[in-house]
């Protein structure tokens, strides 16, 4: 185990690249299952739930490369491949509930154990299994398993999702390619990374129309994919994470290899809050000359603001001027991250999908836990605007990911460093 040391009271300075989107790059490894060949990832970032899932692939029968030095992942896929995956990867890696469609498309059958990841809630999976089953499939949980057999194929089918849910999405859309006939599905989530999910299938083969709108509409191809060589669109979350960084530590930073335009309403609260944001050809620039102004936020799907940099607007409104109010609508546990920040002085007060925040002039550090990757991120990031000194148990999170963050916080000017932490206590 590890942990993260912060020295506070620091300012961050300068320049830092995004590399492509963990949302993403997780799933599209997944898609390569669906064409038999060698697919090449680029702009991978080098986090741990890439070789978590490259660990998974390889039980399947794949073999894959990370270069985490050029950020490529190389996956052969054969072809013949397995359709049971492995418990004691699962369970380290949501995202692993991703190869579920391809499987059942490919193989006619999948065997995927419940995932485990991030203690932000609950997130079932009764839309993934409504939309497979209306395209024909037999599904029920066994044994801490799911079991999904279609022995006469997947077919098309019309299906309404309760919520924009992206697994959900994802994994009707993946499975949708090889069946036979069309499918639509509504209310279908919006995000950047369908897109890019929805592109490097079209590149594959896949016929798919409408990613990005509340309606995709997939017709079923006869035999496989092809492999394609696909550049991973870069990570919209770690882009917010350093803009939320700049501010709370009254900073300028640029991020290169951000698009702005996936982060509307985030720059725009940002904005509120008194940073000036430049938008620059190969990205953004964020910078706070003043102590933040507090700033409401409600998380919402896609384009609204993302539940994932939640944590990061109640840090910064924990040192601005004024009181705010942040509602959660995705994932009731993200407040777990609001009871840390307490132990470094913020006044934060949480009842039901509702944190209020009172900003004060400065945090003041204390040994804190991680309880997810975003949570540990926003604790870092808010131990820098601390007094004194800040420790982060349970880096592990944070490293899976964002792509050497202490490094990077570093080059912008903090005193941070990652140390062994004996530390008898953590999150799972």
């Amino acid at each position: 185990m590890e942990r993260f040391r912060i020295a506070g009271e620091a300012r961050l300075d300068g320049s830092v690249e995004v590399a492509g989107a963990k949302n993403s790059v997780l799933k599209l490894m997944a898609a390569a299952l669906l064409a038999e060949g060698t697919t090449t990832l680029r702009q991978v970032p080098g986090i741990l739930d890439v070789t978590f899932m490259a660990q998974l692939l390889d039980t399947l029968g794949c073999s894959v490369k990370v270069d985490g030095e050029a950020g490529t992942a190389t996956i052969a896929v054969p072809g013949e491949i397995g359709h049971q995956c492995d418990y004691e990867l699962v369970r380290k890696l949501r995202a692993s509930i991703s190869v579920l469609g391809p499987l059942l498309g490919r193989c006619g059958q999948a065997e995927v154990a419940l995932p485990g990841g991030d203690n932000i809630g609950s997130r079932g999976l009764n839309m993934h299994v409504a939309g497979l089953e209306a395209m024909g499939a037999k599904v029920h949980i066994e044994h801490g398993f799911v079991m999904a057999e279609a022995p006469q194929g997947l077919h098309g089918a019309e299906v309404w999702l309760d919520f924009p849910s992206v697994g959900a999405t994802e994994t009707i859309m993946m499975a949708a390619v090889l069946a036979k006939g069309t499918t639509v599905i509504e209310n279908a989530a919006r995000e950047p990374e369908i897109q890019d999910i929805a592109a490097m299938l079209v590149a594959m083969g896949a016929q798919i129309e409408g990613a990005g709108s509340p309606r995709i509409e997939v017709t079923g191809v006869e035999g496989l994919l092809k492999p394609v060589d696909h550049t991973v669109v870069p990570d919209r979350i770690v882009s917010g994470s350093w803009a939320f960084a700049a501010a709370i530590t009254k900073g300028d930073v640029t991020i290169t290899n951000g698009h702005a335009e996936h982060l509307e309403l985030p720059l725009d609260k940002l904005s509120k809050a008194g940073a000036d944001i430049t938008v620059l050809d190969q990205g953004f620039r964020v910078r706070m000359a003043e102590r933040p102004k507090s700033v409401d936020v409600v998380t919402l799907p896609y384009p609204g603001f993302p539940t994932d940099l939640q944590a990061f607007v109640i840090a910064m409104n924990a040192v601005s001027d004024g009181a705010a109010m942040v509602t959660e609508n995705l994932f009731e546990g993200r407040f777990t991250f609001a009871q840390e920040l307490t132990r470094l002085g913020a006044h934060v007060q949480t009842d039901g999908h509702h944190a209020v925040i009172r900003g004060v002039p400065r945090l003041s550090g204390a040994p804190v836990v991680a309880s997810d990757i975003r949570a540990g991120a926003a604790l870092v990031i808010a131990g820098l605007a601390a007094e004194g000194e800040t420790l982060v148990s349970a880096a592990h999170h944070v490293h899976r990911g964002y792509t050497d963050f202490a490094g990077n916080l570093r080059r912008l000017g903090a005193d941070v460093t990652v140390e062994p932490d004996d530390a008898e206590l953590y999150w799972n």
